[in-house]
């Protein structure tokens, strides 16, 4: 019995700490994976996925309550973030890149780290660190162009190419979402369907609580290849990224900052963030506000970051 009770009280503040994580991921420019760290189950958490089919239960006895907080803690906070983009389309697109921004100094040292390991006493960039820099800056910069500029209540159809889209998205997310100091809402936000996903979890439980089941399978035809392509990003792909930390350090973080560096660029397009603005007094007073938001955050994250 005191073994029980032990072990539903650590699942208790194990779903708080999973709630924490959840809100982190959704938001883009701040980690889920330092999220984790600071709680202080980043390391529990990683060996636990890395170790689910070694040892099962144990595993999986630490990793549901995480994921439970974390699930609810995306969908109540998915309600929040979809008025924002709706009502404060450019503060809340200026708050994302005043945290994505606040994390560039967690980036760089974690860089430097990386170049000390190998014999760099001092920092200096080489051809592979300015071409996988240069390469990542492109796709992140390239890829909004490649679509108009959209609004940000967009609704996916239930399609066979969104199903696709939905499932690399969902391994590409979640393999970034455990990287502490990386973003996996910030890489779904430049890939383009941050803010589908968004409106597709507010849909599926708009139509869930209403008993819409025709409404509630439509959605899950988009939400089941997202979710499998998470879990197969958090299981599968999340070890190649974890490899390529270690072995191939320096170059994989050049990659990474140049794929933050780009993103305020993805943000401000794929949001719409200045046409949604308006003009005259209401513009001037969106900046202004989006600027303190974005300064005030932006700080916030870069304390969060120096002391994880």
């Amino acid at each position: 019995m005191k073994k029980f009770l032990a072990y539903l009280k650590n699942s208790i503040y194990n779903i708080i700490k999973g709630i924490v994580i959840g809100v982190a991921n959704i938001i883009p420019g701040v980690s889920g994976g330092t999220m984790a760290v600071s709680l202080g189950i980043y390391d529990r958490l990683i060996a636990s996925i890395n170790g689910i089919f070694k040892e099962f239960k144990r595993s999986i006895a630490f990793i549901v309550p995480v994921f439970v907080g974390a699930g609810l803690g995306i969908v109540g906070f998915s309600y929040l973030i979809e008025y924002l983009l709706e009502k404060q389309t450019l503060p809340t697109a200026l708050a994302f890149i005043g945290m994505i921004l606040g994390g560039l100094p967690v980036m760089i040292s974690s860089l430097r780290k990386k170049q000390k390991e190998i014999g760099m006493e001092r920092f200096k960039i080489r051809l592979q660190d300015a071409v996988a820099f240069l390469i990542l800056f492109a796709v992140a910069a390239g890829l909004p162009l490649l679509k108009e500029s959209t609004d940000t209540l967009q609704t996916l159809d239930v399609t066979f190419g969104n199903a696709v889209m939905l499932f690399f998205g969902g391994i590409i997310a979640a393999a970034t979402m455990i990287i502490p100091g990386v973003s996996g809402s910030m890489v779904m936000m430049i890939l383009g369907f941050y803010y589908g996903v968004i409106n597709l979890v507010t849909s599926f439980f708009d139509a869930l609580l209403s008993l819409d089941f025709e409404a509630v399978f439509r959605c899950c035809l988009l939400i089941f290849p997202f979710g499998i392509g998470v879990l197969l990003g958090i299981f599968f792909i999340a070890k190649l990224i974890n490899f390529l930390f270690e072995h191939h350090g320096v170059v994989t973080y050049s990659a990474i900052l140049g794929l933050i560096a780009a993103s305020p660029f993805a943000i401000i397009y794929n949001t719409g963030a200045f046409s949604s603005a308006g003009s005259g007094a209401g513009f001037i007073l969106s900046v202004t506000v989006g600027v303190i938001v974005m300064l005030v955050l932006g700080y916030g994250t870069y304390v969060l970051g120096k002391h994880e």
